[in-house]
This record gives structure tokens, sequence and C-alpha cells, in this order.
């Protein structure tokens, strides 16, 4: 039997990777974004608005995918709604879905905030969690949008008779453009702001983060992770960590990012330097950048999300992940996390996207 994948947030960093993962593959692919690209040569383009069932219903009428990807959310204002909203999307989904009786296996990828807390209470309420961070630690006893998303993909698996995975990256390294959380792209943007402009590559972030160890997910580990699962028959109805395998201090990435881009690395000088607030009043440096380089993207708000840059860099803890869930499963894709960054930095140059 063909496998057909509808990959839900295909414009996204991890949607786009998948889509070109299960397309090297030989899948049937539809992505699925409410104004889905045309950019991925191969990729069937659904056009539909989670939050209404009648556009799903409509969009996915000729569409029978044996295998649904979720990686698209929502931000809200407060975790309540954030909560509300994606939950609905998760659940106007496979509601949708359910008549056709194609699906075998539904992946959702969430991420780290499983073990750290929502936005609102970001590494804030009470005992931090132990690392190296471990699926089977259990749920905060916090609101968590999350949580929501599993619970909605357990009920419809119950109903429906499909498998299920979850996805936990750390923070994604890919290109994508107008996404919400892209740290990447984000330093890149504010190195190349500090070339420009003779100002120094400061780091933002916390203590805790500057010294400790880390880890990040390159979005062309997850696309391979997603499709793992999903055909693995021991990896199914388990939520897996999903990190390159490598772990690094920033104190001694800094450094060689800086040097990518031909600027002066200034490390933790004992205050937290909040990106979105350095990168504020850059909107026209930006442009006038773009335009003196024939950038393609002039709006600073499209490439980077300094908000959430800040979260990351910020935390008062180390934050790593294990692997040991998925490895003793079969998956062993490694990636070194600096190439992911100089792979990333070259792309971005090579699209035009910075100079």
């Amino acid at each position: 039997m063909t496998n057909t994948a509808l990959v839900v947030g295909a414009s996204g960093i991890i949607g786009s990777n998948l889509a070109q993962e299960l397309l090297a593959n030989n899948w049937t692919t539809y992505g699925l974004a409410r104004r889905p690209g045309n950019d991925i040569p191969g990729l069937q383009p659904v056009a539909a608005d989670l939050m209404d069932v009648a556009s799903l219903e409509t969009a996915l009428a000729d569409v029978a995918p044996t295998h649904v990807f979720i990686t698209s959310w929502m931000r809200n204002e407060t975790e309540a709604e954030n909560i509300r909203v994606n939950s609905a999307m998760v659940r106007n989904l496979l509601a949708v879905l359910g008549p056709k009786h194609s699906v075998q296996h539904v992946a959702l990828v969430t991420g780290l905030k499983h073990y750290l807390g929502p936005f609102e209470a970001y590494v804030s309420g009470g005992v931090p969690p132990p690392t190296p961070l471990r699926e089977s630690q259990p749920r905060l006893p916090l609101d968590n949008f999350y949580y929501a998303q599993e619970d909605e993909v357990y009920a419809a698996a119950e109903r429906d008779g499909f498998s299920w995975s979850i996805h936990r990256p750390h923070t994604i390294i890919g290109k994508a453009v107008g996404n919400l959380m892209n740290l990447g792209t984000t330093l890149a943007v504010y190195a190349s702001i500090c070339k420009e402009t003779g100002r120094p590559f400061r780091w933002p972030g916390s203590q805790a983060q500057w010294e400790g160890l880390s880890d990040v997910t390159d979005a062309r580990v997850i696309a391979k992770q997603l499709v793992w699962a999903a055909t693995t028959e021991a990896a199914r109805n388990e939520a897996y960590n999903v990190v390159n395998g490598d772990v690094f201090r920033w104190s001694q990435l800094w450094g060689r990012l800086a040097e990518w881009f031909g600027v002066e690395p200034v490390g933790f000088d004992g205050t937290i330097h909040p990106l979105e607030a350095e990168l504020a009043q850059d909107t026209e440096v930006w442009r006038d950048i773009a335009t003196r380089h024939g950038l393609t993207e002039p709006d600073l708000s499209r490439l980077a999300s300094p908000w959430h840059t800040d979260l990351d860099l910020g935390r008062p803890i180390e934050v790593m992940t294990d692997m040991a869930n998925s490895r003793k499963r079969g998956f062993t894709v490694f990636q070194s996390t600096e190439d992911s960054f100089f792979d990333l930095f070259a792309k971005l140059r090579e699209d035009r996207l910075i100079p």
C-alpha cells in the first residue's frame, strides 16, 4: 500500500523539512496550511483553517491520508487560550478525518515546554525539572496546551484505532520565513545587523545558559524521526525527545558563530540583554540592509523571533534532553550542532535572506 502523508503546518520549519523527507522517500504528500506555499516540488497544497470544520471538510474531501503529522500551533495571549485553540485544531482535524477510516498513524510535535512549563510559567513553577529531561517524567501541575493536544490525539486514537507518536524537540534549527520560533535565523539576522552597524555580537541570555550544557534539534533530524516512528512497529504509541545527539555550551559556541559572520563576540557580562529590546529599533535598519544587499525579505519580523530566543537563552537552568527512548528502539540519526548552524547560515545566504 502506498503511504499518503498529510503534513499539517507544511510551511513551517519542521513541516517543510518533513515534507521534503517524505517526498524523497516516495510518499504521496499533502501539505496543509492556511496559506500553503508552492516552493517544495511534489508537495500537494491543501488550504484550510484548522479552527473551521467546514473548511477542513471541503479541503480534505478528496484526501485520505494513511499518516498524519501535526507540526503547527497557534500562539495566543494566555495559556488558557492556547489550550482552547490548539486542542480544537487537533480535535477538528482528527474528527474530519475519522469517517474516512484511512488513518493508520498520527504524529504530534510538541516540545520541551512539556517539562519546563508553558510560556506564562516558563521554568518558574516551583522546583526546576531534573536534567537530562526524560519522557518518563510526569506532567507538571500546570495548565499546558501541549497536554491538551496530546489528550486529543489519545482520545481520537482510542476512537478510530490508529497508532500515535509524540515528538518533543528542543530548539529547532532550520530555515523558515514567518515562523513564530526561529532561534537560528534570529541569531543570523542579529549577527548580520551587528556586522553592518559595527555593534558587538553580545550574548543576550542568562549565566546558566551561557555556562551550562545545552542541545538543539536540527529540523532535518526531527523530520527523520517522524518518518521513523510512523513506519516502525516498535516505535508506535510512545513519546520521544529528539535532539541532535551532541551537547554544547553556548560559551564555546558563541565565538564560533561570531567568527562565521566576522563580528566581535561578547559573552555573558553579568546582565541579561534581551534580544527583543536589542532588535526593537532595527526595523528600518534591516530594511536598509535588505535594500542595499538585494535581500528577499525586508521585514525583520518575518525573519527574527527575538521573544522566543529570549525565552530559550534566558532560562535560569541548563537544559538538555535524553534520547534513550528512541535510541534503544533503533533511531540512531546524529547531527553536529555546529554544522546545523553553519548549514542554516549558508542556506540563508544562498537564498538571499541575509547578506
